[in-house]
């Protein structure tokens, strides 16, 4: 029977001593490697990336118009202007072939007259208010071409 005791005790041993060097070596290597050669980018490395570096599609378009000095790139302010006539309808601008318009036809009125306003000739709401769809160039698109 000592002879299984003396057996399991140097088996031990050899346990303990490999997972002794594992442990070792594992940290020495993390010492020594940088994490910049690991090829994950880490906030100590490059630094967090800024809005205008990580942005894409109509966020950028976005941020471009307005460093451009467009403080409105897709034309979403309300635009209170004067009755349009047939002669002088009221401008909408567009970036596409229609656009959905919003017509308060009376000063205290509690409703809005949604209407389709498509591109070519003026076009007239219910109330008289005239209204003309104005092409305009989308932000970015002289970039693209």
């Amino acid at each position: 029977m000592s002879g299984v005791v003396t057996l399991f005790s140097s088996l031990c041993s050899k346990m303990a001593s490999r997972l002794l060097c594992r442990q070792i070596f594992s940290s020495v290597r993390r010492a020594v490697v940088p994490p910049a050669a690991t090829g994950v980018r880490h906030m100590a490395v490059g630094g967090v990336p800024t809005d205008e570096e990580q942005a894409t599609g109509l966020e950028k378009r976005e941020l471009d118009a307005k460093k451009a000095g467009i403080a409105d790139p897709f034309s979403m302010e309300i635009n209170t202007t004067p009755p349009g006539t047939r002669d002088s309808p009221c401008q909408v601008p567009s970036i596409y072939e229609r656009r959905l318009v919003g017509c308060v036809c009376e000063e205290d009125a509690t409703y809005i007259q949604w209407m389709w306003l498509e591109k070519g000739d003026a076009q007239r709401c219910e109330c008289g208010h005239w209204f003309q769809l104005q092409g305009v160039t989308p932000p970015g698109a002289a970039e693209a071409h």
